[in-house]
């Protein structure tokens, strides 16, 4: 059980980490991530644009560990189907990296006066990273399918309440939040996938702690 806290904490970590450099990457007070391309980029600075990066990009490798930790807390449910998610997840998190290691870079292409040449590198860029975001999303939603069915047949570590608090259906209440409070929702807007999974790892450790008190 020591494996899978470790491993637990770490991917909250990560979750913290990135959430944390997303935040300084893509927050903007006026809210504008509805207004379409990346115009809530505008007037973000460089010092904190280059802070961002980095604790985005060191902590997405923690998030590998993470998903060793779900796959340890499903395994004894279907050790196979609990297998390909470690591996959906872990890719989609290895995408995941790459993609937010892009996010500095087209910051300091929306600070410059739009020229056709800079339009076109930011439709380039459209192309080739947020194409990986999508690939990113569809990996959570395949993970959250598996972690739901073998949470719910009681043979994990997970109680069953917990396939509720899948991290797919945490992304999408992050976007009800922001429907229904905008004050609030905008500060979770830009890092939804990293409160999903803080959220999800703080629970997920609080199973693996009271399936260890049990066995003692």
């Amino acid at each position: 059980m020591k494996k899978i806290i470790i491993t637990g904490v770490l991917g909250l970590l990560a979750s913290v980490f990135v959430g944390g450099g997303e935040y300084l990457l893509h927050y903007d007070p006026l809210a504008r991530f509805a207004d379409g391309g990346f115009i809530f980029m505008q007037g973000i600075d460089e010092q904190r644009t280059t802070v961002g990066h980095f604790f985005g990009v060191f902590g997405a490798t923690l998030y590998i560990v993470g998903c060793y930790h779900i796959y340890l807390m499903l395994c004894s449910a279907n050790k196979r189907a609990a297998q390909i998610g470690f591996f959906v997840s872990a890719f989609g998190f290895i995408v995941g990296a790459v993609w937010i290691s892009s996010r500095a870079h087209i910051s300091a292409l929306m600070q410059l006066t739009p020229t056709p040449d800079i339009t076109h590198l930011i439709e380039l860029y459209e192309l080739r990273y947020e194409t990986l975001l999508t690939v990113v999303r569809v990996t959570t939603l395949v993970l959250s399918i598996i972690f739901i069915w073998l949470t719910l047949t009681g043979r994990s570590n997970y109680p069953r309440w917990m396939a509720v608090f899948n991290p797919f259906v945490l992304i999408l209440l992050s976007f009800v939040i922001y429907v229904i409070t905008p004050e609030l929702g905008k500060h979770l807007m830009p890092i939804a996938l990293n409160v999903s999974f803080f959220i999800f790892f703080s629970l997920s450790l609080y199973s693996a702690k009271t399936i260890t008190n049990q066995r003692q």
